[in-house]
């Protein structure tokens, strides 16, 4: 028998050790050296002496889970939500929210130092309240058999381990952490106060359905004109499961969809969601910022269009363009731009920075939902002649690994970079 050796290959070894912890990584793991090696385990903070069981050894690196602590840092907290440690939703309750932002805040310093070369010296921290800030979540709906496990899987928090998951019945909730299993949760503290209000009310409705067994999941969101739901359905919505979901809107005060299709939403009840920016109202879609694709960002120029009218806007254009194409070719830019404001997926604008550079802003704001691709980015402007003349940390999401950042970039050259000290 021939055995072959891949270096790539997972090592796994139930290895105990005690290690001490020296910083977090961005998504909240303990970062400590054994025997010259970088360990990451989760649910340890600095300054923290804990005894782990390695799961993951590599050349580089080796990861491992918490056995016990062994000492206790002033900067561990009580998780507010009685789900963490099983719910996926969130990683560093225990952990001080000024922690968590310093933590994110120097690895976003150190990763574009790293990747520029530039030395930043002041990184802005733009936050919110730590609980009742999520304004938009999605929950997954699973229907439990009494003859099927009703496990959570996995490890668990003792803290987290005390909440009961039902043997049978609807399960509503977030998925567990590395896992698909769905954790029922009856509360949410990172929800809007009025969402959260809701979860209780919402199982008991959607339990009561006759089509219970074949829900996919419910988005929920709180406009300012109200909250509203979308409800992903398996197979046509019976007559008496329609009027329940009316009854409920009306007890509830809440707006709904139904999601026969992915690509299709169906407004039951409510009226047109909007939200309030200044003194201006933008009407939206509940899908927004979902579904993208060539169909929804036309209807999204449309949108912005009707928008503007609504709030007398005639110095606003909207235009659905392909800017991965030269855009010296497209007939909007030749009306010329002093400043440039870019909000690019995860994957970041690498087709598009040329295409940025070749319409020579005196400013460019890009605001980023990760530093990695946003640090080979810069490299770009900078290539260009632009300086970055300032980072901020954006805290959107307390609690977990999510780092939004917005960094400013001057033209050299430019009347911006003349005039003194930017601000984003």
């Amino acid at each position: 028998m021939a055995q072959f050796y891949s270096p790539n290959r997972r090592v796994t070894t139930r290895q105990t050790i005690n290690v001490t912890v020296a910083d977090l990584d961005p998504f909240g793991h303990g970062v400590a050296r054994h025997q010259g090696k970088t360990v990451f385990v989760p649910s340890v903070l600095p300054e923290e002496q804990a005894e782990v069981r390695l799961t993951e050894d590599k050349r580089q690196y080796a990861r491992a889970e918490l056995k016990r602590l062994l000492t206790r840092s002033a900067q561990r907290v009580e998780p507010r939500c009685p789900h963490f440690g099983v719910c996926g939703g969130c990683q560093q309750q225990h952990a001080d929210v000024a922690l968590q932002q310093r933590s994110k805040s120097a690895a976003l310093q150190k990763l574009i130092t790293r990747e520029t070369g530039q030395t930043l010296t002041d990184i802005r921290l733009i936050a919110g309240p730590a609980y009742g800030y999520r304004r938009r979540a999605r929950l997954a709906l699973y229907f439990l058999t009494g003859d099927k496990p009703a496990s959570a899987g996995g490890k668990a928090s003792a803290r987290a381990k005390s909440v009961p998951q039902p043997a049978s019945g609807l399960r509503m909730g977030y998925r567990q952490g590395q896992s698909h299993d769905v954790v029922d949760i009856a509360t949410c503290p990172v929800l809007a106060p009025e969402l959260d209000a809701l979860l209780a009310p919402l199982r008991h409705c959607l339990s009561q359905l006759q089509g219970v067994k074949r829900l996919g999941h419910v988005e929920l969101v709180l406009a300012d004109n109200g909250p509203l739901l979308v409800l992903r359905h398996l197979d046509a919505m019976s007559a008496a499961d329609t009027d329940a979901l009316r009854a409920f809107s009306a007890a509830q005060q809440v707006a709904i969809y139904l999601a026969p299709e992915a690509d299709i939403v169906i407004p039951l009840t409510g009226d047109t969601p909007v939200y309030r920016v200044n003194d201006m109202t933008l009407a939206f879609s509940p899908r927004d910022f979902i579904q993208v694709n060539d169909a929804v960002n036309q209807q999204m120029v449309e949108k912005g269009r009707e928008n503007a009218r609504r709030n007398g806007l005639s110095n606003v254009t909207f235009s659905h363009q392909n800017l991965d194409e030269d855009v010296a070719q497209q007939s909007w830019s030749a009306q010329g731009f002093d400043k440039i404001l870019l909000d690019p997926a995860r994957a970041g604008a690498a087709e598009v920075m040329p295409q940025i550079v070749k319409l020579a802003p005196q400013r460019v704001v890009y605001v980023s939902c990760n530093p990695t691709t946003l640090a080979r980015d810069s490299k770009v402007l900078l290539a260009a002649g632009y300086t970055l003349a300032q980072v901020a940390m954006l805290d959107m999401f307390p609690h977990t690994g999510h780092l939004e950042s917005m960094a400013l970039f001057l033209q050299r050259s430019g009347k911006a970079a003349r005039s003194g000290k930017a601000a984003l």
